[in-house]
């Protein structure tokens, strides 16, 4: 039941990111959007992540990021 459930999110994450990635499969989603190298700061009480420069996935991980958090 569980694996269902993470079968379908990460499917869900790889259409919300690109149409590259809405055809992947998930472990292709997993390790190009889920396992990413960034870094977290912290900086006046704000978290602030570094994502690497010339990331090749950075603007799906971004796509990903602004419908996730999106403003209702």
């Amino acid at each position: 039941m569980l694996a269902a459930i993470a079968f379908n999110l990460t499917r869900a994450a790889g259409v919300l990111a690109s149409v590259a990635h809405a055809r992947s499969r998930p472990a292709t989603i997993r390790d190009q959007l889920i396992n990413i190298p960034a870094r977290i700061a912290n900086r006046a009480r704000r978290f602030h992540l570094h994502l690497p420069t010339n990331w090749p996935w950075q603007d799906a991980w971004l796509g990903l990021f602004d419908a996730a958090y999106a403003p209702s």
